[in-house]
């Protein structure tokens, strides 16, 4: 890099997973000069995924925050805490804060996913969503004292939230207004299992229960039906944390995800994307990509980091990588391990690997033979080895897939 190459400087924005991993992959990449994350949040940057758990219960240590292991002073990585950007003049090379103007040379989007809030229940008095670790700060007292508690969604969070609660012995109520869990995650034939889960925990689930109101001790359903609540919690999705974009330039999709290329760059030059508010072509499957998972914003960030030291090197030293993941999730909820690799589309063949009514199964989408998502269900060899056999694009036995005795290794042709 030249002289002033080295003078550059990367402002990263957003203080999660996937703003401290590209700082921290910048650093390991050889990024010479100034580095900054910019975050809303007042607090060290910290693990998300335990505040569904660890942190409503008050488990762990240092109160059961998650802190990220990062020396940032170490790095050389500026932290602005507590700053909440408004706007973007990319003309100018400029951040918009409510603390001022932010200079960058390269610039990071990385501000995350904002949970959805329930429409006509902004405001009211123990509505609650499950974000940020005030929001579990807030949320630990109401499980403690043991109050019922009304969960909106059925998806992954309400799951987990749901489960936490009940080993806290809160009588649990989750209202879903589609006829199953996870409706937007899984088919039918595979989350309807799933509904026995709520019953063995004793909480209650109430599928398609649409909300009309929210009032205060209590929520009101489509049918008239009342439900005590002495605390409400919203999960009923989230979208891409980048309203503060308007009129930036910066393109987004149908569901305001920043426009990402390949390389996880934007539509306005020197200005990247990563993590949850970002979505990409994925060649591996023939179409864009969103992907709200903690994996995600692990990943991204090496492609960011190595892109921008590639850019920065005039002589080609460096080549650009474009960034093509294979996704993963997991969940702990009722007492079972849930992971899921991969992505599958409706079309895609679905075999079982084992039945959902015993303690351990899995399920595997293929396309033309291959396979291209996985879930598993306490059968974590099923994930590890279906990773590899997604990730490669291997051609597999339908038969050695469908019998669970046999290791799913053994299925590649």
């Amino acid at each position: 890099m030249s002289e002033s190459q080295e003078q550059q400087r990367a402002v990263i924005v957003g203080a999660g997973m996937a703003g401290v991993q590209t700082a921290v992959q910048l650093r390991e990449h050889g990024w010479p000069g100034p580095v900054r994350i910019v975050g809303a949040e007042p607090h060290l940057p910290y693990d998300r995924p335990p505040l569904s758990k660890a942190v409503l219960l008050g488990q762990g240590e240092e109160d059961g925050i998650p802190l990220l292991e990062v020396d940032f002073e170490a790095l050389g990585i500026e932290l602005e805490l507590g700053r909440t950007v408004t706007g973007l003049r990319p003309a100018e090379r400029l951040l918009e804060t409510d603390a001022g103007p932010v200079h960058y040379d390269r610039l990071v989007l990385a501000t995350g996913a904002e949970p959805l809030a329930l429409p006509g229940s902004e405001g009211a008095p123990g509505v609650h969503l499950l974000r940020t670790l005030d929001d579990a700060r807030r949320l630990r007292p109401v499980l403690a004292a043991g109050g019922e508690i009304v969960v909106v969604g059925a998806g992954w969070i309400g799951a987990e939230f749901a489960t936490a609660a009940r080993e806290r012995g809160c009588p649990v109520t989750v209202v879903e207004a589609a006829d199953r869990p996870l409706p937007g995650a899984l088919p039918a034939e595979v989350s309807e299992p799933m509904r026995a889960w709520y019953e063995e925990a004793g909480a209650t689930l109430r599928t398609g229960a649409r909300v009309a109101t929210v009032g205060r001790g209590e929520v009101r359903l489509a049918d008239g039906t009342r439900l005590p609540a002495d605390a409400v919690v919203v999960g009923i999705g989230a979208r891409p944390a980048t309203g503060w974009l308007a009129g930036s330039g910066i393109a987004l999709d149908d569901n305001g995800a920043v426009v990402a290329d390949a390389r996880l760059r934007t539509s306005v030059p020197d200005v990247h994307a990563v993590g949850d508010c970002a979505s990409f072509p994925s060649a591996r499957y023939g179409k864009r990509l969103l992907v709200h998972h903690w994996d995600n914003a692990l990943q991204g960030p090496r492609t960011v980091a190595a892109n921008l030291v590639a850019e920065g090197h005039a002589d080609g030293a460096a080549e650009c990588v474009d960034y093509d993941p294979v996704p993963y999730f997991w969940s702990e909820q009722f007492g079972r391990f849930v992971q899921y690799v991969g992505h599958h589309d409706e079309d895609d063949e679905l075999i079982w690997r084992g039945t959902p009514d015993g303690a351990a199964w899995s399920v595997c989408w293929l396309r033309e033979d291959r396979p291209a998502a996985l879930l598993a269900v306490g059968r974590p060899r099923d994930l590890a080895q279906g990773r590899k056999l997604v990730q490669q694009g291997t051609r597999v036995d339908k038969a050695l897939v469908a019998d669970p005795s046999i290791a799913l290794k053994r299925a590649a042709r």
